[in-house]
């Protein structure tokens, strides 16, 4: 059991009092009217201690788990499948590809009145206030016991982490915005947009200060702790962004050579080989194997438990990544998918693929162009890894055992009224990228096999990004060869065809990227440092509602939400170019 994680839910409703109480505003013109809070949480007390203090911290976890990782509400299922590729190279909405929703149309979706961009702005900003405070009180309060000074600079600088890991997604999506190191205890008006540069200043400070005071991999108080070596790789992204190539390559190297850490080359594990036979890759996404100790992979694994256990999380990475299979009816009026059998009764989902229904569609480039080339070797396209085909599995239908594909002659022919060729595609079958998946391992919900959800941990940041990071540094820096060194590390565990030197673009690494971390990272952030959202997007984003998903020229950057420029009212607040 994981003793950490398991807290996690408890602290919301501690975190989100502390939040409310230290943003009122009350009166000290009489010692009488002074507050001195006993029977309630506030900063006051509910950091006096080291376990208020480790609650602290333990709510910027969960804060960052549910907005990133773990979608919930309509706008938080947009901002995880923005953030984990749609709108993109590698993805559009598939449920509905004319959505107003899920940046189908960039155009019509990012302008500033959006309710979805207004959350994408204030969800960092709220963790940036938990951060702050948890700061404010460890630098104040002298009555917590720690067990060492280490320790309290520990708790500091992953306050730090997340303050700096929130700040990277705020520059990068709106360019200029307010920098703030301390604690906003009352309605302020008179934000200014900070440059970029500032928010680097800061990003920087804090992670050298992580990078200084957290604990070495292995060391940390609980498993999903942020140490020495996630701080580092922050920082070679941090770098990056800002051309700072040769001290993005240092701090890289550091994470790859310093810490212990080392790409999975031989199956470890658990081995869910449901689909044939299975892989090392196929172990790195496996239930139970993120944070073993023979994972040397992880840096910093986001934590999950199931339902049974108080703080466990639901993923919903199924529902996401998905197609929405068990929608398929058949020519001679029969369902596709019978299911399992609940209660006496079939249920339509299989245990082996869940209930997804495809927010997340994965773009010609995933499906198909990058793996040209390998595409019977690379194990990360193999069948277990990448499953492309899906058979009826329906006895009362005439057409069971046979495979689904639309686009045949025999079923374009069988079905007599036709089909909806977008629907058949972009939601009911596509290649489904099983890492996001978790065959046969429902916890939850069975009568829709899991309902979407899964409880396995998810990788916040692993080693064969810092590899490709390291590489964008040398590419950037004319530095080919050692850049295909790097490239070929990560080749050679999938067993794909080594990269040439000669063949090291800015573009391959970003095709490597795509395949390697396809659904674990933001693919946003690549695309802007480098330059190449615009070409990118237009070039491989097959929406085929609104090409390119519509994408303009301003889009680069996002709008700054109305809602901020209206209660900014003591000083102008500046709107991003292209959305006044």
């Amino acid at each position: 059991m994981k003793s950490y994680s398991i807290s996690i839910r408890r602290n919301i409703l501690f975190i989100i009092t502390v939040i409310l109480t230290a943003t009122l505003v009350s009166c000290n013109d009489d010692d009488f009217l002074t507050e001195n809070p006993k029977d309630f949480l506030a900063p006051d007390n509910a950091y006096s201690s080291l376990a208020g203090m480790k609650q602290g911290v333990t709510g910027l976890h969960f804060r960052t788990r549910y907005d990133w990782f773990q979608p919930g509400g309509d706008d938080y299922q947009d901002c995880f499948a923005i953030y984990k590729g749609v709108g993109t190279d590698i993805a559009f909405h598939g449920e509905d590809p004319g959505s107003t929703r899920f940046l189908c149309n960039y155009e019509t979706y990012l302008v500033p009145t959006s309710g979805y961009v207004q959350d994408y702005w204030k969800r960092p900003f709220i963790v940036i206030q938990y951060a702050n405070m948890l700061i404010d009180a460890i630098d104040r309060n002298n009555e917590v016991q720690w067990t060492s000074e280490a320790q309290k600079q520990a708790y500091r600088a992953e306050a730090q982490f997340f303050r700096a890991f929130m700040y990277r997604h705020l520059v990068s999506f709106f360019g200029d915005v307010p920098v703030i190191e301390d604690v906003v205890s009352a309605a302020k008006t008179d934000f200014v947009r900070d440059p970029v540069s500032k928010a680097y200043e800061l990003m920087e400070r804090d992670l050298k200060a992580a990078a200084q005071y957290l604990p070495d991999p292995g060391k940390e108080e609980d498993l999903g702790r942020i140490t020495k070596g996630a701080a580092l790789h922050l920082l070679t992204e941090v770098y990056l962004m800002q051309k700072k190539y040769d001290d993005a390559i240092a701090t890289a190297t550091k994470v790859i050579n310093d810490f212990g850490y080392r790409l999975m080359t031989e199956r470890f594990g658990k081995q869910n080989d449901v689909f044939g036979k299975g892989d090392v890759y196929q172990d790195l996404f496996t239930y139970g194997n993120h944070n073993l100790q023979e994972n040397k992979e992880a840096i910093w694994v986001v934590q999950y438990e199931p339902p049974t256990i108080t703080g466990g999380g639901n993923a919903r990475t199924i529902r996401a990544f998905g197609p929405a299979y068990f929608r398929i009816s058949l020519p001679d009026g029969k369902m596709a998918f019978r299911g399992e059998l609940i209660d006496g009764k079939y249920t339509g989902y299989s245990d082996t693929l869940g209930r997804p229904v495809a927010w997340i569609h994965p773009s010609i480039l995933m499906t198909h162009q990058a793996w040209y080339g390998d595409w019977d070797t690379d194990i990360r396209n193999s069948s277990n890894n990448v499953k492309r085909d899906f058979y009826c599995d329906n006895p009362e239908s005439e057409y069971f055992g046979q495979r689904i594909d639309f686009s045949s002659d025999f079923f374009k022919n069988a079905y007599a009224t036709g089909r909806d060729a977008m629907r058949d595609s972009c939601q009911y079958i596509y290649p489904y990228f099983m890492k996001m998946a978790d065959p046969c391992n429902i916890l939850d919900n069975p009568a829709q096999s899991g309902g979407g959800g899964i409880f396995k941990d998810q990788y916040g940041m692993r080693l064969a990004e810092t590899y490709l990071f390291r590489a964008e540094a040398y590419i950037q820096k004319g530095m080919v060869a050692e850049a295909a060194a790097d490239i070929n590390k990560i080749r050679e565990r999938a067993h794909a065809t080594p990269v040439a030197a000669s063949a090291v673009t800015l573009d391959y690494l970003l095709d490597e990227s795509a395949r390697e971390l396809y659904g674990e990272t933001c693919r946003h952030f690549i695309l802007r440092r480098t330059g190449k959202l615009l070409e990118r997007v237009r070039k491989y984003n097959n929406n085929p509602r609104y090409p390119a998903c519509n994408i303009q020229d301003y889009n680069i950057l996002w709008p700054i939400p109305q809602s901020q420029i209206d209660l900014n009212i003591s000083v102008p607040f500046e709107q991003n170019k292209g959305y006044n």
